[in-house]
């Protein structure tokens, strides 16, 4: 297991008065002096700090993760720095019971990931139709019987170390007439038959995510699905992420959202200093799950929001249905409510797919500014050039529009890049500016740049861009460098923030 380091303030040492779990190593000090050299998982106030204490913890805790006793009083400079940690009341009835059954969620790297569509095997003895849909799903249609049978798996076991507790969560569609049930089976690490424990989820259990921990020694889990009935059976994903309990998802303080569909959205608020701007973060394309540039977005020092999305192989481009769409756009704007924050302090980014969802919602929200990084827009001329003018380099494009559209053809590219242009020159961007850093030989959407200059109509938007020579991903490192250049100078200029760079 991963180990948790705990920082603790006070004048009474808790490793005297607590039992400190295994995992977890309590630092204990009764005043700080100087600056923190590293930052901690879990921080414990048991007296109210003063002067120079406030701005070390400041820089040193994480929001989420600041719990405070009754021997703090929450005022001034202290109040503060709690709002912008995220801080929680602890009692001292509950410290010991918390430590014990609670600080295994505060460990410091997050791991989650997509099964791959690629390792679904099908039972044997099933006499039905199977149709892959790409990286969409796997449809089954048959007579499955009046009794549940195995109809489906996932081919490789997966390892599960002691002590380790993991969320599942299955994404799957299905017909009326259609039931299933799933089958999680933990093995002992090593054998084929050593069973420790066996699950068996009927539908009311998978509207919840499962939790699910290995409490006895190393193991491997295997996965199976059983039908009855007759129709059709679509499944479309099973995630795996190392569980935070109930103190959130990927991150502490972690946000999930899912829709009627079983689609789910992520998204990760850090208060930061409190002050203007709200800096909002689309995450790009990505294979393991989680939230994409956080410490890029907490190095600026101000509040940020990072969204994420984990649908098809590496994302979906935040598009959807109206309720899908609608989780993005009322997540921005209820931590902009808490804050406090008009539409004119409020920054959306994103590197490319990120770009697609700071654009898009940059409609819904018409922010102070876009900063974005090799933008994409025409999603449907992505996928139409993955054919000729980038063979192999992107097949998710296809899925994306399949998925969208429910179709290859040119006539569905045509409406999926419509949707966004719709969408876009319906917006007044009056007072809005945008930065772009764009390859100019950009072999995903060629015309992303010149397309956004030539839709902006309104009075008073600004747009610049910078160009780089290469493909889509030839030259990350500098779009990114740019990108970051742009945010500080905003931030410097705009907001009178003092930046280094």
């Amino acid at each position: 297991m991963a180990e948790i380091h705990i920082l603790q303030l006070g004048m009474t040492d808790w490793n005297e008065v607590y039992r400190i779990p295994e995992e977890a190593t309590l630092y204990h000090a009764e005043t700080l002096e100087e600056p923190l050299e590293k930052t901690y998982d879990m921080c414990f106030l048991d007296r109210t700090p003063v002067g120079k204490e406030i701005e070390f913890l400041y820089r040193a805790v994480k929001a989420y993760t600041l719990f405070v006793t009754e021997n703090v009083e929450l005022q001034g400079k202290v109040e503060w720095l709690c709002r912008s940690r995220k801080a929680q009341r602890i009692a001292a009835p509950d410290i010991q019971r918390f430590l014990t059954e609670e600080s295994r969620y505060y460990y410091s790297r997050p791991y989650g990931e997509k099964f791959s569509l690629r390792d679904v095997a099908i039972a044997q003895g099933f006499c039905g139709k199977v149709k892959w849909n790409g990286n969409q799903n796997v449809l089954l249609e048959a007579d499955f019987g009046g009794e549940f049978h195995q109809v489906a798996y996932w081919r490789y076991n997966n390892p599960m170390p002691r002590g380790q507790m993991v969320d599942f969560w299955m994404e799957y569609d299905k017909d009326a007439s259609v039931q299933i049930r799933v089958v999680l089976t933990l093995f002992a690490a090593g054998s084929a038959s050593g069973i420790r424990k066996r699950w068996v989820l009927e539908e009311k259990d998978l509207e919840q995510v499962l939790r699910v921990e290995c409490g006895q020694g190393d193991g491997t889990f295997f996965v199976s699905v059983h039908a009855k009935g007759r129709g059709r059976l679509w499944l479309t994903a099973l995630h795996k992420r190392v569980s935070r309990g109930s103190h959130g998802y990927f991150l502490p303080g972690g946000e999930r959202y899912v829709t009627s569909g079983r689609e789910e959205a992520f998204c990760y608020f850090e208060p930061g200093d409190l002050k203007p701007p709200l800096c909002v973060y689309f995450a790009g394309y990505k294979t393991l799950q989680g939230f994409e540039g956080y410490y890029m977005m907490k190095g600026l020092g101000c509040p940020f929001l990072l969204l994420s999305e984990p649908r098809l192989e590496g994302g979906c481009f935040y598009m959807g249905s109206q309720e899908y769409e609608q989780m993005f756009a009322n997540a921005i704007r209820r931590h902009m409510e808490e804050l406090d924050f008009t539409p004119d302090q409020v920054i959306l980014s994103g590197l490319s797919m990120g770009t697609f969802g700071a654009l898009y919602y940059g409609c819904d929200i018409r922010p102070h500014a876009m900063i974005v990084g090799k933008p994409l827009v025409n999603i449907g001329n992505v996928a139409v050039n993955e054919k000729h003018l980038r063979p192999g380099g992107f097949p998710t494009s296809l899925d994306v529009l399949r998925y969208q559209c429910k179709g290859l053809g040119r006539e569905e590219a045509e409406k999926l890049n419509e949707k966004f242009w719709k969408k876009f020159d319906e917006t007044d961007w009056g007072d809005s500016r945008f930065a772009v850093a764009y390859m100019i030989e950009d072999d995903y959407d060629t015309d992303a740049y010149e397309g956004l200059l030539s839709h902006l109509h309104s009075d008073g938007v600004q747009a610049y861009g910078k160009g780089l020579h290469g493909r889509h991903n030839d030259n990350t490192t500098g779009i990114i460098n740019w990108f970051l250049s742009q945010y500080k100078k905003m931030l410097r200029e705009d907001f009178g923030r003092r930046m280094e760079g």
